[in-house]
């Protein structure tokens, strides 16, 4: 008899299971279950940001802190007034006025203090020298992360996918540089040429 009662205590034990089982199931797959998974969602999207910060904090932001420092300290122990000289030979010639000219611009005041070195060039060469500039302000992230701390995020995002095919960042950082002073060159010199060509269409005078 006691058998009887046990099989029988086992029997609704184990339909009471199945459908607290179905009950989970339907819940899970219904309304309160799209907003359950919505909200596992957007917690973990902020749990991946405050990881991120983390990562942030105990690894590029001293290294910027660190070069920022630096940097400053060598523009200082230079003294502004010899990179102004150099800045204004830089600006003599076409070849350096769009290559060593925003080279020196970002290297030493960053973005977007950079943009000030065009006062050392004439009206017509102005427009010219910022769109070399600014296009300068993120090949050489990949080495030198304090000219433009601001948008790093567009070297790391690159930099996470290399880092994935277990490859060195170092030449990919180098192509950067180089491509980018490429690019700089050409949009100077086409655009001194829009800027020329624009200035005798409206008769001005710059």
């Amino acid at each position: 008899m006691q058998g009887v009662f046990d099989r029988l205590a086992d029997s609704v034990f184990v339909a009471l299971l199945q459908e607290e089982e179905q009950a989970t199931a339907a819940q899970s797959t219904g309304v309160l279950g799209a907003l359950e998974r919505a909200g596992e969602w957007f917690i973990g999207l902020f749990q991946a940001g405050g990881e991120t910060f983390v990562g942030f904090v105990t690894g590029i932001i001293p290294t910027l802190v660190v070069l920022l420092t630096f940097f400053y300290f060598i523009v200082n122990l230079v003294g502004p007034d010899r990179v102004h000289r150099v800045a204004h030979f830089a600006a003599g010639n076409i070849l350096t006025r769009y290559t060593l000219l925003p080279i020196l611009a970002v290297f030493f005041l960053t973005n977007p203090m950079a943009y000030t070195f065009g006062t050392f060039l004439d009206e017509k060469y102005k427009p010219a020298f910022y769109d070399s500039a600014v296009s300068f302000v993120h090949p050489p992230l990949g080495l030198f992360p304090h000219v433009n701390p601001g948008e790093l995020f567009v070297w790391l995002g690159v930099a996470q996918g290399i880092q994935r095919l277990d490859l060195p960042l170092g030449p990919l950082a180098v192509r950067y540089i180089i491509a980018g002073l490429i690019v700089i060159f050409i949009r100077g010199i086409v655009t001194q040429f829009i800027t020329a060509f624009l200035a005798r269409r409206q008769g001005v005078e710059l």
